[in-house]
């Protein structure tokens, strides 16, 4: 799968997803960082990368219809820091081998993930 990640998460985001086989970039990659949401959302649909995110406004589905993305992951650990991020990592890797990503969009937490979209 090919993942994009924001600059408000830890670049070894991209280290972790590649080692499991996957195409990671982070918005650094594109020097995206520091752009509006919106030239992020146009990226990731342009080259077909699933979008990785703390930040929230991408949750919004008015602004960000899952059906038009490759997919949206929003992390919400309690403690943004690198550490509980990476460590929401495996569990992610695992929940894409059984469920569907395009088109829709998740909301991550320690406990639970959510799952919105596929209309």
């Amino acid at each position: 799968m090919k993942f994009k990640f924001d600059e408000n998460l830890p670049t070894e985001l991209g280290d972790v997803l590649r080692s499991a086989g996957h195409d990671a970039h982070s918005v650094f990659d594109e020097q995206l960082n520091g752009a509006p949401d919106t030239s992020i959302a146009r990226a990731c649909q342009d080259e077909g990368r699933i979008l990785i995110t703390l930040d929230l406004d991408f949750s919004n589905i008015i602004h960000y219809p899952p059906r038009l993305f490759p997919g949206i992951i929003v992390l919400r650990p309690a403690n943004q820091d690198k550490n509980s991020v990476l460590a929401m990592v495996p569990r992610i890797l695992e929940l894409l081998k059984t469920e569907e990503i395009e088109r829709k969009l998740w909301i991550v937490d320690e406990k639970k993930t959510r799952i919105r979209g596929g209309d």
